[in-house]
């Protein structure tokens, strides 16, 4: 008989499904699957049957939602992204770069100011201005303030947590599931950068959905998007993109660019509309390269 469940790890061709009665059985993919050029990643739905040795079998991956690279994760509902308001400085960059990735594949981001307890309130204050327009979070994984409103918004999804190292992703995660004991990275005194601790992808089940922490700086590999997919992401834009003069503005130095002048009368934040223009010139580059 076969029944469904959810992939959690895959490691050396042996892959962890969370049941419906949440339980977790061990399985091998068919071998079709190689043929097919399928490969089951963390994140799948799927369905298996049991075999008599204990294990089971992968018969059939079900229709994704979304499929990330790097990690290579499927079925993400949300992206925390999470930033320190001490050290390491927040990298606004990153960011953006991590909100532009998740709005085509339809991930919900969710922004986490951590480290609440050292923060600067004239560090704070701004960002909060300059990303109103998304759910935003402010924290403490070291004093559990704001914990609990982090906890609500986890609930029935699976959510992906990405950021710089050293910003406490780690730690958050710990202070969800005490039991992961998660290694936490200590910042390094001379670059101030965080060390790597998370070595591969793997949910953890938590209250009817999962969490998924990620390696490195980033979640996604940077994927230059046409003008279109690029106005959607920036929400701060909401309709101006069509009152532009030219019907693929770049809202760089077009004469009658709506979204310019709104940025001109301080409708949303100077650095991201600054950061907007360094990111459209990479992804123009980007382009170039990928046709030349």
């Amino acid at each position: 008989m076969q029944e469904t469940g959810l992939v959690l790890k895959g490691v050396g061709g042996f892959y962890t499904i969370l049941t419906q009665d949440n339980e977790e059985v061990t399985a091998l993919a068919r071998g079709r699957f190689r043929l097919e050029g399928l490969t089951p990643v963390c994140g799948d739905r799927v369905e298996f049957v049991r075999q008599k040795d204990g294990h089971a079998a992968i018969v059939e991956i079900l229709e994704r939602t979304n499929l990330l690279i790097r990690p290579q994760v499927a079925n993400i509902d949300q992206l925390v992204i999470v930033l320190s308001l001490s050290a390491p400085k927040p990298d606004l960059l990153l960011l953006d770069k991590l909100l532009l990735q998740a709005a085509p594949l339809k991930i919900e981001p969710l922004i986490v100011f951590n480290k609440a307890d050292e923060a600067d309130d004239a560090l704070l204050s701004p960002l909060l201005v300059e990303y109103a327009a998304y759910k935003t979070l402010t924290l403490s994984a070291h004093t559990g303030q704001g914990v609990p409103a982090l906890k609500e918004a986890l609930k029935n999804k699976i959510s992906c947590f990405a950021g710089q190292s050293a910003v406490g992703k780690s730690s958050l995660l710990n202070a969800l599931l005490p039991k992961l004991n998660l290694p936490v990275g200590n910042l390094a005194k001379r670059a101030l950068r965080g060390k790597h601790t998370t070595r591969h992808a793997e949910l953890w089940p938590y209250q009817g959905g999962a969490v998924l922490d990620t390696p490195g700086f980033s979640l996604l590999e940077l994927k230059a998007l046409e003008q279109p997919e690029l106005d959607m992401a920036y929400r701060e834009f909401g309709d101006a993109p069509k009152s532009c003069r030219f019907a693929l503005c770049s809202h760089r130095s077009e004469p009658g660019c709506a979204v310019r002048s709104l940025a001109e009368k301080g409708s949303f934040s100077k650095g991201r509309y600054e950061r907007y223009v360094e990111l459209r010139n990479q992804f123009e580059t980007l382009f170039k390269e990928r046709y030349d």
